[in-house]
C-alpha cells in the first residue's frame, strides 16, 4: 500500500520541483491580476498608474524609496525603474517588459478583455501574453528575492515602461536618452523569445537576439471624385483596393541571416520528415525556392522568419454615401528582415502596387538595430535551466518578427536577450487579438524560470 501510493505521488512530487512554492504562485498571480486589469492602452489607459502600483509593492516588500521610481516624463506614459542592490562585483542587468497594452474593445471579445479571467486552464485578458505576464513575473521575483536576502554580485534593475506598443511617448527611449544612469548596464533580458508548443507539446525554447524592423508606409489614391450617380471607372476605392490584391500576391524574396540560418538548422532536427528536408534545403546556397515556398505555405511564423513581409493593415476611404471618393488610404506595415532598407522595401511597393498613381509615403524613421552576441556567460545558464526543467527542449537563437524594446538598448550598446520560458503554442498566438490568454501552467512554470534564471545570472560564477 505504502509502495502503491508512493507511486500515485511521483508525478505530484515532480510537478512540485518543477513549480514555486504556493505562496510564492499566489503572490505573482495576484500582481498578474492587478496589472491586466490595470488598463494600459493609449486611448484610455495609464502605465503611471499601474507602475505606481507596482511600486507600492516594492516598497511594502522593503525596497528603499530611493531604489523605486515612478519616471512619468509625460502625462500617463510613467515608467517604473527599481534597483536591487547587489555586491557590485559585476555591471548591472536590466529585467525588462512593457506596461501598455494594444487596444480591446469589449464587443470584440467573448469576455471583458480588462478582467482578470480563469478558465479552462487558461489566463484570460488584455496583456496576458504582450507583455504583463513578464512584468508580473519580474516584480514577483524582486519580492521573492528580497524575502529570502540573496545576494546577487550584481545589482538588479526592474524596468516596466510605456509606449513599447507603437506610442509616440516610448519610455526605453526616453530614459536612455535622459536617464540613462537608472538603466545603464552589461545587458538586458526582455520579452521576444518564449517556448513553443505544438499540441501541448513542447518543442523548443527560443532566446530572440534580433528583430525585424518596424516600416509603415500609407498607400493612397486621390482623384476629383463626383456624384455617386455617375460612376468613374478610376474610382479611389476600387484602384487601392485592385494595388493592395496584387500586394496580397506577393511574397518578398527569402532572406536569412546568421540567426534564422542557425534557427531553421536547429528545427531541422526538431521537426523531422519533408518539413525538416525543407528547412535543411533553404539553409543551402543558393537557397531552394521551392521549399521555401512549402515551409510559407505550412505556417505564418516560418513564413514571417524567412523574409520581409508587408500587409495592409488599416483602411480609410470616401466622405460621403452619394459622392464618389476623392481619396482612398491604406496603411500598410512592414517587417524588415536586418539588412534590407526602407527605401529598397518602399520600392519594391511601388513596383509591386503597380499603379502610378498611387503615393507610397513611409511613416516615421526605422530602427534597425545589430544582433546581440550569444554569450556563454548568457546562454551557459538558459541553456542549463531548460535542460533541468524541460529535459530534452533545445534552445533555438531566434528573429522575432515583431518589434520590441529591445531595440533602444542594442542601439545604446546594451545587448539585449528575449527569454522568458513562457510556453505558447505556435499556430494559435493571440497577443494584439481577440481573447488573449496564457496557459495557468505555463505562466507559473515561466514564473520558476525566470526566476532561476536571475538567480544564475547574478551569482559569482566558478572559475
Amino acid at each position: 500500500m505504502i509502495f502503491l501510493l508512493a507511486l500515485l505521488l511521483l508525478p505530484i512530487a515532480a510537478s512540485a520541483q518543477q513549480g514555486s512554492p504556493p505562496m510564492d504562485r499566489a503572490l505573482a498571480r495576484e500582481i498578474y491580476a492587478e496589472l491586466v486589469e490595470t488598463n494600459t492602452t493609449h486611448s484610455v489607459g495609464s502605465t503611471t498608474t499601474a507602475a505606481e502600483k507596482m511600486a507600492a509593492r516594492l516598497r511594502a516588500a522593503g525596497f528603499l524609496p530611493e531604489d523605486v521610481l515612478v519616471v512619468e516624463p509625460f502625462p500617463a506614459k510613467g515608467n517604473l525603474v527599481a534597483r536591487y542592490r547587489g555586491t557590485g562585483a559585476r555591471r548591472p542587468i536590466v529585467l525588462l517588459a512593457h506596461l501598455d497594452v494594444v487596444e480591446a474593445r469589449p464587443e470584440d471579445w467573448s469576455l471583458d478583455p480588462f478582467a482578470f479571467t480563469e478558465r479552462d486552464g487558461y489566463f484570460y485578458g488584455r496583456g496576458t501574453t504582450d507583455d504583463k505576464a513578464m512584468a508580473a513575473i519580474w516584480v514577483a521575483t524582486f519580492i521573492q528575492l528580497r524575502r529570502e536576502r540573496f545576494v546577487p554580485d550584481r545589482d538588479l534593475i526592474l524596468a516596466l515602461t510605456a509606449d513599447e506598443e507603437g506610442g509616440d511617448r516610448n519610455g526605453v527611449d526616453w530614459l536612455l536618452q535622459n536617464r540613462r544612469e537608472l538603466v545603464d548596464a552589461a545587458y538586458a533580458l526582455n520579452e521576444g523569445g518564449g517556448g513553443q508548443l505544438r499540441g501541448g507539446k513542447r518543442i523548443l525554447n527560443e532566446v530572440q537576439t534580433t528583430e525585424k524592423v518596424y516600416q509603415t508606409f500609407t498607400v493612397e489614391a486621390r482623384n476629383p471624385g463626383g456624384h455617386s450617380s455617375l460612376p468613374r471607372p478610376d474610382n479611389a476605392i476600387y484602384r487601392l483596393a485592385q494595388a493592395l490584391t496584387r500586394l496580397a500576391a506577393h511574397d518578398f524574396p527569402v532572406h536569412l541571416n546568421e540567426t534564422t540560418r542557425l534557427f531553421f538548422g536547429r528545427m531541422a532536427a526538431i521537426e523531422g520528415g519533408s518539413a525538416a528536408a525543407d528547412m535543411r534545403a533553404v539553409t543551402r546556397d543558393p537557397i531552394d525556392p521551392a521549399a521555401a515556398a512549402r515551409l510559407s505555405a505550412s505556417s505564418a511564423y516560418y513564413r514571417a522568419m524567412l523574409r520581409t513581409t508587408c500587409v495592409a493593415t488599416m483602411l480609410a476611404a470616401g466622405h460621403a454615401e452619394n459622392a464618389l471618393p476623392q481619396s482612398a488610404r491604406a496603411t500598410v506595415n512592414c517587417r524588415l528582415v536586418p539588412g534590407e532598407t526602407p527605401e529598397a522595401v518602399g520600392a519594391t511597393l511601388i513596383r509591386v502596387l503597380a499603379d502610378t498613381g498611387l503615393t507610397v509615403t513611409p511613416v516615421g524613421v526605422a530602427r534597425p538595430s545589430a544582433p546581440s552576441p550569444l554569450t556563454p556567460d548568457v546562454m551557459g545558464p538558459i541553456e542549463r535551466i531548460t535542460a533541468a526543467m524541460w529535459p530534452g527542449v533545445p534552445v533555438v537563437p531566434t528573429m522575432v518578427s515583431g518589434a520590441t524594446d529591445g531595440l533602444y538598448f542594442r542601439n545604446a550598446g546594451i545587448p539585449t536577450y528575449g527569454v522568458s520560458g513562457l510556453f505558447e503554442e505556435i499556430d494559435d498566438v493571440r497577443a494584439h487579438g481577440r481573447d488573449e490568454r496564457m496557459g495557468v501552467e505555463a505562466f507559473f512554470e515561466g514564473h520558476e524560470y525566470l526566476y532561476r534564471l536571475v538567480k544564475a545570472l547574478s551569482v559569482p560564477t566558478s572559475p
